[in-house]
């Protein structure tokens, strides 16, 4: 293979590689947890390790990381690590911070600006990698909002009027394009979507619960693979709980019901034990897929967080939801989810579910993209400088969105 780019997205809880011939054609795909997580689930405890001395053990477990990414990249594609003649990396900001070493301190407190946002080429030697060619890292909008959001939006191209875009993951990053200006924001969603602090939480790979369906009586399972399921995704995780509530074995405030409540066989779902009630999904000799009152209390602070930062990004643009054309979404629920799960665990206003379209992998397809254009670089620059962020943490109209939709 004469030419090969390399596409990274730097990710909280999952890095993810690509391989792609010239003509942009994907050749190798590799998805592995970030190896940071060890010192925190997100971003704000290892922005905190780093400012305490672990800054050097946090570069180089995310380095080692996306070492092995391109090992395995390589391995499948079977070519050598000489035919990479082209890499770029997408992140948020705190990822990027830590990938590169340096001061944390002006993303981790007000006014939350990175001192530097332009693109810029890295040298691998310095940071530890086997490359022969420099990595460039895409360009930041903010503190909380990152490349790897700027890389989804080039990856979907150009931006139509009243499109909303979402990037669902660990961090929520969305952006909306409307009145021909565009407006960018972050929420804080946790790991949930990624399978991150769930009893059987597990990234999209084989063996994961994608799909949860209710089907009379009993609770219909789709596993990655097709095989046995042992354990449960992003996806999987908010259609098990739409199901679980479509069942009444959860309660709109999602509290786990009493079997004794539910009138049909699907009660056999809800277990009943000296750590507390579960949802049973799935059981054998071998082991039991389930979801516990704080898998549902994590996915609720997730969705809820989600829902808010939708919302007031809505009323910021003084756009309805009922004229948004087009909700984008993209991240940590796989490839799909289906619209009735969006509504009945109610991620998303109404208004807009039946108008969502899902892109696997925006982030790594935007890297790609870049890779393959003559004037990548400049188009992704000009695109970050064009994207106004709009904070929301600890806004009153945040908090105030985020505790109304909490419940389902």
């Amino acid at each position: 293979m004469s030419e090969t780019n390399l596409a990274l997205d730097l990710g909280t809880t999952t890095l993810a590689g690509r391989l792609l011939d010239r003509r942009g054609k994907v050749v190798a795909e590799v998805r592995r947890p970030n190896p940071q997580r060890e010192v925190g689930a997100d971003v704000i405890r290892r922005l905190e390790a780093a400012r305490q001395g672990e800054a050097e053990r946090l570069q180089a477990l995310l380095v080692g990381g996306v070492e092995k990414v391109v090992e395995e990249l390589l391995h499948l594609a079977g070519i050598e690590r000489d035919a990479i003649t082209a890499a770029a990396a997408a992140g948020n900001p705190a990822i990027c911070h830590l990938l590169r070493r340096i001061p944390v301190d002006p993303i981790l407190f007000p006014p939350h600006r990175p001192r530097e946002t332009s693109g810029i080429f890295l040298d691998p030697a310095e940071l530890g990698l086997e490359l022969n060619v420099p990595l460039y890292l895409f360009p930041l909008v903010s503190g909380y909002v990152g490349g790897d959001l700027v890389a989804f939006l080039y990856g979907v191209g150009e931006a139509s009027a009243s499109r909303l875009y979402v990037d669902i993951g660990t961090n929520g990053e969305m952006a909306l394009f409307a009145g021909a200006r565009w407006l960018v924001t972050s929420v804080a969603a946790g790991p949930a979507f990624e399978g991150g602090e769930i009893s059987c939480g597990m990234t999209v790979s084989p063996g994961a619960v994608e799909g949860v369906a209710l089907r009379g009586d009993r609770l219909a399972l789709k596993v990655v693979g097709g095989g046995i399921p042992r354990g449960i995704c992003g996806s999987g995780l908010a259609s098990a709980i739409a199901a679980a509530l479509e069942g009444g074995l959860l309660d709109r405030q999602g509290t786990i019901v009493d079997p004794l409540a539910v009138e049909t066989n699907l009660s056999r779902h809800v277990i009943e034990s000296a750590a507390g009630r579960r949802l049973s999904l799935y059981r054998d000799a071998a082991g039991e897929v389930f979801l516990t009152q704080q898998d549902v209390r994590n996915f609720q602070l997730a969705k809820g967080a989600v829902r808010a930062g939708v919302d007031c990004l809505l009323l910021r643009a003084g756009l309805s939801a009922g004229r948004v054309d087009e909700v984008v979404i993209t991240g940590a629920f796989g490839f799909s989810l289906d619209p009735q799960a969006l509504k009945r665990v109610a991620l998303l206003p109404p208004d807009v579910v039946d108008k969502v379209r899902f892109v696997p992998a925006g982030a790594l397809a935007g890297v790609g993209r870049l890779l393959t254009e003559p004037d990548g670089r400049e188009r992704a620059e000009k695109l970050a400088d064009s994207l106004h962020p709009f904070p929301l943490s600890g806004t009153p109209a945040f908090e105030q969105a985020f505790l109304s939709a909490l419940e389902f």
